[in-house]
């Protein structure tokens, strides 16, 4: 389900909209990124990401995760089951940790 989104060009400006002047080829501040994502969730879903995965249609029936392996490139830790994209896959393998049957 790879979509085909605009492709956004860095302006020099966080995009948080604070106005920070950010290094070229940044779209965010330091931080700013996680900071955006959470007043986008408080605006529009009252700050719960529960009723965002719903509102999306996912939830424990139809797992957000599952999803993201199989149609965004994240991956599965076959040791241990963990799930992210690349580069947290890359410092999750990094780090020693138990097996998904301990």
């Amino acid at each position: 389900m790879t979509r085909n989104l605009p492709r956004l060009i860095p302006t020099g400006k966080c995009f948080c909209g604070c106005g920070t002047d950010v290094s070229l080829g940044s779209f965010f501040a330091r931080g700013h990124d996680k900071v955006a994502e959470a007043a986008l969730i408080a605006v529009e879903y009252g700050g719960s990401v529960a009723q965002m995965l719903h509102a999306k249609g996912f939830g424990p029936s139809h797992s957000v995760t599952d999803m993201a392996v199989r149609e965004a490139g994240w991956e599965r830790c076959d040791r241990c089951g963990y799930i992210g994209a690349p580069a947290s896959m890359r410092n999750h393998e990094k780090k020693p940790h138990q097996s998904k049957e301990s």
